[in-house]
């Protein structure tokens, strides 16, 4: 990977969990995540990062959307039952799988994977990498043929 090309991931990861905050902070609060990010560049005096921004926004505006399609994953695991961090990262990661196509999927659940064992538990890893596995088998089946 070139050193530009690793700088950008490294800028991607760190915009990931920045909008992982940020879902998080909204999810525990009540509030909007795009009233978060407000919050925060006023707090700070420095914009959010574009990337940072288009996933919470996305996530926002699709939740219903990612939230049935992790229910219909996580069998036996309503998402309102899920630790908040866990539910975050699946809502993240699933936003990313289903309407980011820049982003590899393979990228999207090591993201994932890894800020589950980060900020939750071992466990936590393996529940979201299995949820996300079985999505994006579901998302190959259901893909138009070329």
């Amino acid at each position: 990977m070139s050193e530009e090309g690793g700088r950008r991931g490294r800028r991607r990861r760190d915009d990931r969990r920045r909008a992982l905050d940020a879902l998080y902070q909204a999810d525990v609060t009540g509030v909007d995540p795009a009233a978060v990010l407000e919050e925060w560049r006023l707090a700070s005096g420095e914009e959010v990062a574009p990337f940072t921004r288009e996933l919470v926004e996305g996530v926002r505006d699709r939740l219903d959307e990612i939230d049935a399609t992790l229910e219909a994953r996580a069998e036996g695991w309503p998402v309102a039952r899920m630790a908040v961090v866990d539910r975050n990262v699946l809502r993240l990661a699933c936003y990313e799988l289903r309407y980011r196509p820049d982003v590899p999927p393979a990228v999207a659940i090591a993201e994932a994977v890894e800020a589950a064992n980060d900020l939750s538990t071992e466990e936590s890893g393996r529940f979201v990498n299995g949820v996300l596995g079985g999505l994006v088998r579901d998302l190959g089946e259901s893909a138009p043929d070329p």
